[in-house]
């Protein structure tokens, strides 16, 4: 489903299913895995729903919604209609895949800005909020570069390092430049102070948030954004850091789902370097250059299209369509059925003549991925 083209009917049902009072995110996903997009589930009688979650749950689904739910969608929906502001859903081909890494991806986000964002490969820089003036110029320095060699740089709008990466990506003026992810609804910015720096992002780059509009900041809120920050990258980077510094949290969640952790040394004598330097005894690659940074991901990179000549053989609608749908980074079998729509046997049939055709390649962890 693409966000352009859902009706409102079927918008409808998947901002519903993500406001569900008392419907976590694994049974909704059961829910979606058993009956397809959201407003099948809603279809379905008590009894059926009731195979998988409790009663009294099932017949919430079934029941008119409050005046206050009901009020919030209808809000969003309006939100939507400005031509820059998006809902992401999890069947969407627009749904970065690298999400799907985690446990508990995220059943839609909310979306401020250019959507091809999420097709470049992604870095994230970190780091301390009240980072010094060097640290805050690395920040700027690093991301810059980066950018102007494909990389989009993601960071999560604080004060300090992350301000100083999104303000970077920005000043490299590539069609790509940065993504910034909210620990609010983004009808909110947090740290005020960074208002400016996000309408500029939403104007050249995108802002990103899995929180329903009207949702403000609260402690576990920037946890769970900095877990995304960690997924849509390819690796992390931080810049400074005190040992209980969030960013530490950022590089944890990226070494969990297998992502490269970075950090810049400094002085043993400076408290906001003490977080880089255990994040290297444990593992984190000491980078001095942008360079460094370079070496260890670019030859990984799917950046394909540079150096391999476009497919040529015709495609047929279904095949098209199921290309569609895989979007531009790996994805499952799973997720490539979930989007489409498509049974199973159908999507091993498409995938065989893609695969065939020069079309897709399919990795070694069975995940395929377009060229």
């Amino acid at each position: 489903m693409n966000t352009t083209t859902a009706s409102d009917h079927e918008r409808y049902a998947w901002i519903r299913l993500s406001l569900e009072p008392n419907l976590g995110a694994d049974a909704a996903r059961l829910l979606l895995a058993n009956f397809g997009l959201p407003h099948q589930i809603y279809e379905q009688s008590v009894g059926t729903l009731n195979r998988f979650i409790p009663t009294a749950l099932a017949t919430q689904l079934r029941s008119t919604l409050p005046d206050e739910l009901e009020a919030k969608i209808q809000a969003t929906l309006h939100w939507l209609q400005s031509p820059d502001q998006h809902l992401i859903c999890l069947a969407d081909s627009h749904y970065p895949s690298a999400l799907l890494t985690l446990a508990d991806p995220p059943l839609i986000l909310y979306a401020k800005g250019d959507l091809s964002q999420l097709q470049y490969p992604g870095l994230a820089i970190v780091g301390a909020r009240s980072a010094t003036e060097s640290g805050k110029k690395n920040a700027y320095d690093f991301a810059q570069f980066l950018c102007q060699q494909g990389w989009s740089i993601i960071s999560g709008l604080a004060s300090g390092v992350d301000a100083a990466a999104h303000q970077g990506a920005l000043a490299a003026q590539q069609a790509h430049s940065t993504i910034a992810v909210f620990g609010t609804g983004l009808d909110f910015v947090y740290p005020a102070r960074n208002r400016t720096l996000a309408h500029q992002i939403a104007m050249q780059g995108l802002l990103l948030s899995e929180f329903p509009l009207g949702t403000r900041g609260l402690p576990h809120h920037f946890i769970r954004r900095n877990r995304l920050v960690a997924a849509l990258a390819k690796g992390v980077l931080v810049v400074e850091a005190a040992l209980k510094s969030g960013s530490l949290t950022t590089a944890r969640f990226a070494a969990d789902i297998g992502r490269e952790v970075f950090a810049i040394p400094g002085s043993i004598h400076s408290p906001l370097h003490k977080g880089c330097h255990q994040l290297i005894r444990s593992g984190a690659k000491l980078v001095e250059s942008a360079e460094h940074i370079l070496e260890e991901l670019q030859p990984t990179q799917p950046l394909l299209q540079n150096i391999i000549p476009a497919a040529t053989a015709p495609l047929s609608n279904a095949q098209q369509q199921l290309l569609d749908c895989m979007g531009y980074d790996p994805i499952s079998a799973d997720h490539i059925q979930l989007r489409s729509g498509l049974s199973t046997a159908q999507v091993g049939s498409l995938l065989v003549q893609l695969e065939l055709s020069d079309h897709i390649i399919q990795h070694k962890d069975g995940k395929y991925q377009r060229r």
